[in-house]
């Protein structure tokens, strides 16, 4: 049994968006197999952007981001599912990491930003995006670029390994059954742990 922190990355709170239903059914999955499951939904939190390098390394932590750091610390795998917009992630996704991936997490207590301690090594996690235009354009094509620096220079520049990713792509081209068999798929996935 592994402890799971799913999170679901669209800044919209409109239930009908399938980033809601993937996060959702990876996490139904999970604990219908009998592992210890929390999601973290970015579109109900309130938390401040960071705007200076004084904010980076020793402002004050809003609650939202304090509970966050704490699942975590807890988790040993991480999922995080969100759209891709304008070519990378959502700002409001990039912000949250911002303040999550700082002092006491990624860095020590002193500030010092070189080496950043690799805090989450022991933990893996599971990449999943969805986009408009089909996956293989956004993975020949652009690179998987947003993947890429969430994968190398985010979670595995602070341990993270393995880390599994997922594309899934020509969403609005979709049918409902087509939909309905990748919630499917997460859904065993979410059972297996990975």
């Amino acid at each position: 049994m592994k402890r799971i922190l799913v999170i679901d990355g669209h800044p919209d709170p409109d239930e009908k968006r399938y980033v809601h239903r993937i996060a959702a059914a990876y996490a139904s999955g999970a604990i219908s197999a009998g592992h210890d499951v929390e999601t973290i939904r970015l579109a109900s939190l309130d938390f401040p952007l960071l705007r200076s390098n004084a904010e980076f390394y020793g402002g004050v932590f809003a609650p939202a981001i304090l509970h966050a750091q704490q699942s975590v610390s807890r988790c040993d795998h991480l999922v995080i599912v969100y759209p891709l917009w304008l070519g990378a992630m959502p700002a409001l996704l990039k912000g949250f990491l911002e303040q999550l991936f700082r002092r006491n997490v990624a860095y020590s207590d002193q500030g010092d930003p070189c080496p950043a301690q690799r805090t989450l090594r022991g933990k893996s996690a599971r990449i999943i995006v969805t986009m408009g235009m089909p996956g293989i354009v956004y993975r020949w094509y652009f690179g998987a670029l947003s993947v890429k620096v969430l994968k190398r220079h985010i979670l595995g520049f602070l341990g993270v390994a393995p880390i599994r990713t997922q594309i899934i792509g020509s969403i609005a081209a979709m049918s409902d059954v087509q939909r309905a068999a990748i919630l499917q798929r997460v859904h065993v996935l979410g059972g297996r742990g990975i």
